[in-house]
């Protein structure tokens, strides 16, 4: 078990998870007497959190993760943290933010320095951090992970924690995640008009990974799939450590317009009938079963425009079915296809959709389970279903200790343009 370099973080946190269809803002409070989860349960214990205040609304301005309407963006922000202030009746000044934009690349970099024959020691770790500052980012992309997910000791790989070993020089891969900068900048600037700090971003796949996966799944491999309204992101991870991220720009969001576009009705009839109704495997029954759709503009209810179910779900499958054959196809074009074995779980609001689960069995032909929040308790009901996976993941992020060291630079991200020395405190965060 690696030891911590960092002090256990106790106090208020809050989070924002934007998305494209709600935005939800959480309050905890951190290192009271509260809830612990054991590592049985959940995998590593986190310490008591309490959640005090929850908020939660419509995304407006928001489409595929990426801000299109400042404005309208900031409206649904400064509400959602309003109401969880409100409940809490706690002021938050910095808050933890999800990414599901910004077309989030994964690459693995490795770095060494000498160590002289010495054991490896606390010193030695940050000395192989800073020479990740020396790694070029494109201009265009800013750094958001920078996760150790190995080292090495004189070429011999596989070393989980190096330290009281022996060698002449220390090896670490690492893990890079980058987004566009301009979706991160955008999203940093609606904060800072709520006047909110970003404390750190989150890309949302690794935050729901927090949140669902067991101890075991992330030490022998398992694909992360986020369904989200705008966009569905994935992650890998393997032996601890996520390893591969990536995201397609279609979400549950798309079927709503498929829906609203194939029966002529508006769209928020549209998401009615999309729950109500919706199924992602074609039934036999479906032919006899009969819904009601209004029509565009029609304002005569008298007559009302009867259509079988069927039709909704041949509206629905192909959507489904193009989604998770792009997700397959990025994994299989990455080569961490493999590496993540035979499990996926499934979370975010689209994955609760009946037969979701079954088709994504199908088409990606491997075991799946649809993935609840199991890593963080004290949360409300309305807070613990699939659609909440991110939030509940960025309360975890917040709330480990081991993930609580050096966050400075995430706001100086977006003033300079660099931040890779506070990506170091992002490896602290990640591995102590």
């Amino acid at each position: 078990m690696r030891k911590s370099l960092a002090k256990p973080r106790t106090g208020t946190v809050a989070i924002l998870d934007i998305g494209s269809t709600k935005v939800c803002c959480l309050i905890a409070r951190i290192g009271e007497s509260g809830t612990r989860i054991a590592p049985g349960e959940g995998g590593k214990s986190l310490p008591g959190i309490r959640v005090t205040g929850i908020g939660h609304q419509v995304a407006r301005g928001i489409r595929s993760g990426t801000v299109i309407d400042m404005a309208e963006a900031e409206e649904c922000v400064r509400a959602a943290v309003h109401t969880a202030e409100k409940m809490a009746d706690e002021t938050v000044q910095r808050v933890f933010v999800n990414l599901s934009g910004g077309y989030p690349h994964s690459q693995t970099v490795g770095v060494e320095v000498a160590i002289g024959g010495q054991e490896v020691g606390d010193t030695d770790m940050r000395r192989i951090l800073s020479q990740w500052q020396r790694l070029e980012v494109e201009a265009d992309r800013q750094l958001i992970h920078s996760i150790p997910v190995g080292f090495s000791i004189d070429g011999s790989r596989g070393i989980r924690d190096p330290r009281g070993m022996c060698g002449m020089r220390l090896g670490a891969s690492m893990h890079m995640v980058t987004a566009a900068s301009s979706a991160v900048r955008n999203i940093a600037s609606v904060i800072e008009r709520c006047h909110l700090g970003v404390e750190a971003f989150v890309v949302s796949p690794y935050a729901s990974g927090l949140a669902c996966l067991v101890e075991d799944e992330r030490d022998l491999g398992v694909t992360v799939i986020d369904m989200g309204g705008g966009t569905t992101t994935m992650a890998v991870f393997f032996d601890g450590s996520v390893i591969y991220t990536d995201c397609v720009p279609v979400g549950g969001a798309h079927i709503t317009s498929d829906i609203a576009r194939g029966l002529a009705t508006p769209v928020h009839e549209a998401e009615r009938l999309k729950t109500l109704y919706g199924s992602a495997i074609p039934s036999s029954l479906d032919e006899r079963e009969v819904i009601d759709v209004p029509l565009v503009g029609e304002q005569d209810e008298t007559h009302p425009n009867h259509v079988p179910k069927s039709l909704l779900i041949r509206i629905i499958h192909p959507r489904l079915e193009e989604t998770f054959e792009l997700v397959r196809g990025r994994l299989e074009a990455s080569g961490f296809d493999k590496v993540a074995g035979r499990r996926v779980v499934i979370t975010g609001g689209a994955s609760q959709m009946p037969g979701v689960r079954d088709l994504a069995q199908e088409i990606l032909d491997k075991q799946v389970r649809l993935g609840r929040p199991i890593r963080v308790n004290g949360l409300a009901d309305v807070a613990s279903g699939p659609a909440f996976a991110t939030s509940a993941g960025l309360l975890a992020y917040a709330a480990d200790p081991a993930l609580d060291a050096s966050r400075q630079g995430h706001i100086a991200n977006r003033e300079t343009g660099s931040g890779l020395f506070g990506r170091v405190g992002s490896w602290l965060r990640e591995n102590f």
